[in-house]
């Protein structure tokens, strides 16, 4: 399945489903108009409370991420527009700063920190699983370089 919910998260279950739907389309797992499960069989197949799902589909709702057409079911959305853009661009710049710092502090330069970003960007574009930290991606810095 396209998403998966580890119980033993800090984050939110909601959020998870939030961050898992946002994900596969971002990895074109999940397209414009596709529909997804409704909100009991997803709470269901997690096995978690439907209102958990419930909650989690509001928020993306809220982000134009899906629409709800009633009686008919939860769909990607086929436009989806960008509330708060400003908010969010500033939001991820600032988050992108704690990154450049958590670098330096790991002594990781500049071209290390954008290869990286580079490869977690093929990694969503190409249906990878961003999660996945299994040491390819977070090796020190000479094996970086030997990459390049």
């Amino acid at each position: 399945m396209w998403l998966r919910i580890e119980a033993r998260s800090s984050i939110p279950v909601y959020q998870q489903v939030v961050d898992g739907v946002k994900s596969a389309v971002a990895k074109r797992l999940l397209q414009p108009g596709d529909r997804l499960p409704a909100v009991r069989d997803l709470a269901t197949e997690l096995t978690v409370n439907h209102n958990t799902v419930q909650k989690a589909y509001q928020e993306l709702e809220r982000e134009h991420v899906i629409e709800v057409v009633r009686g008919k079911g939860t769909y990607i959305s086929r436009n989806p527009s960008i509330p708060n853009e400003r908010e969010r661009r500033e939001a991820l710049y600032k988050e992108m700063v704690r990154w450049v710092i958590e670098a330096h502090h790991l002594r990781i330069r500049d071209d290390e920190l954008l290869k990286l970003l580079r490869t977690a960007m093929q990694d969503i574009h190409q249906g990878g699983d961003e999660g996945a930290m299994n040491g390819d991606h977070c090796r020190g810095s000479r094996e970086l370089d030997e990459d390049v």
